[in-house]
């Protein structure tokens, strides 16, 4: 079918901008491994003709969010935003503040290209699509020091059970056996792994997809609870702040671990470790293998001007370019958007990664399935618990009631 002359003069224009525009770009992406990575998004978009303009903020998501809908919302908006996959911009878009991309997406083929097809519903509302999904980031791996086992010569762990069974010899060697960030959403994003590991992908599915209250407050769950709880005693001794400092503590083998998103990869790849002979990584925490389709996209906040406008949609055209895809995602440590790109270069944590998405192992993010309001309530009681000695049971009982009010 040939393409209408409306849709193929958006495509040229996509491909060939008559001068460079200059776009502000927000983000949090600021570790050496992240910073690796939007450093291509910014090489690719320079390249084309137009200006990237870095407007990286530090903290991660929970301290550049707010000032990024603050922005937005106060009559500053940058060209271009990150959020994550799901309802994080969904009341931006809802109150016309957010650049409709559908041309952009139908010039491009994103419905035929994009996969799984969940990672462009989560752009669309009310039929038209608002935001260009970059990767895939599954939150739930557990990240090795392969050297702190050979030191005390023992086997590598191979799943969270064997993890938590050689914890006391690690202990005694000095090392730490878990290391954890005190940033908020890092004792969240640990017990949302635990979720599907110790409970099992039907349990997680029943409670966070059919939002069955019975099994969150069932038997399954409080096994979830009973590990969290002893998790957080192996975590006891990490006094670090951010998740790339937790991860540099396996890197310098003074941690035995970490359960961290496969962005960890990136911190990994930056200080030349290689996977599977430096350290290992365990999807699913070796328990239940699967990809959680989280991740990152770009918004275009509404602005008036229509140059910057047509900059916003070219940048956007090319963050779901395969060029760029392939150049972005390898530094990442996350998947690509699409499975036509070439991803030979792949290491051997990516390519468990993209074995589990090619079988179809695939689960909704948190984000996608719950709304803001619950993830903020859950985020906040797992931070009391893991910073408490608040009993397992409690900590249960007052997350199935904040599930609740998501009903």
């Amino acid at each position: 079918m040939k393409l209408s002359k409306m849709t193929a003069l958006l495509a040229m224009s996509v491909a060939m901008p008559a001068m460079a525009t200059e776009l502000e770009v927000t983000h949090w992406w600021t570790s050496g491994g992240e910073a690796a990575a939007v450093a291509e998004l910014a090489k690719a978009f320079d390249a084309s003709g137009d200006k990237w303009v870095d407007g990286a903020i530090a903290g991660g998501g929970g301290t550049a969010r707010p000032i990024m809908i603050s922005r937005i919302t106060g009559g500053d908006p940058m060209g271009a935003t990150q959020f994550n996959h799901g309802q994080q911009a969904l009341e931006l878009v809802e109150a016309g503040l957010m650049l409709d991309l559908t041309d952009v997406a139908e010039a491009n083929n994103w419905k035929e290209i994009v996969f799984p097809p969940s990672l462009l519903e989560a752009c669309t509302v009310d039929g038209k699509i608002y935001c260009a999904p970059v990767n895939i980031h599954s939150p739930e791996w557990l990240w090795l020091s392969n050297k702190v086992y050979e030191d005390l010569g023992i086997p590598v762990p191979t799943n969270w059970d064997e993890f938590v069974a050689t914890a006391p010899q690690v202990d005694a060697a000095g090392k730490i056996p878990l290391a954890l960030g005190n940033q908020p959403w890092q004792s969240n994003l640990a017990f949302g792994a635990m979720q599907i590991a110790v409970a099992g992908i039907d349990a997680w599915k029943a409670v966070n997809v059919e939002k069955n209250m019975d099994v969150a407050a069932g038997a399954e769950y409080a096994k979830v609870f009973a590990a969290a709880a002893a998790a957080r005693e192996l975590a006891r001794k990490s006094t670090v702040q951010d998740w790339n400092q937790a991860t540099n503590l396996v890197i310098t083998d003074e941690a035995a671990g970490q359960i961290m998103g496969d962005w960890a990869q990136g911190e990994f790849q930056v200080a030349g470790e290689v996977a599977g002979k430096d350290y290992t990584c365990l999807p699913g925490l070796g328990l239940n293998q699967y990809i959680s389709t989280g991740g990152d996209a770009f918004y275009f906040p509404k602005l008036d001007d229509p140059e910057k406008e047509a900059a916003q949609k070219r940048l956007a055209a090319q963050l779901v370019s395969p060029e760029v895809q392939v150049a972005f995602n390898l530094k990442k440590g996350s998947l690509p958007i699409r499975g036509d790109v070439d991803l030979s270069a792949a290491n051997d944590c990516m390519k468990k990664g993209l074995e589990i998405l090619a079988g179809g192992n695939i689960l909704p993010a948190g984000d996608m399935v719950w709304s803001p309001d619950v993830q903020k309530q859950a985020e906040d009681l797992m931070v009391e618990f893991w910073k408490s000695e608040m009993p397992a049971e409690e900590a249960h009982t007052k997350w199935v009631e904040i599930l609740k009010t998501g009903l």
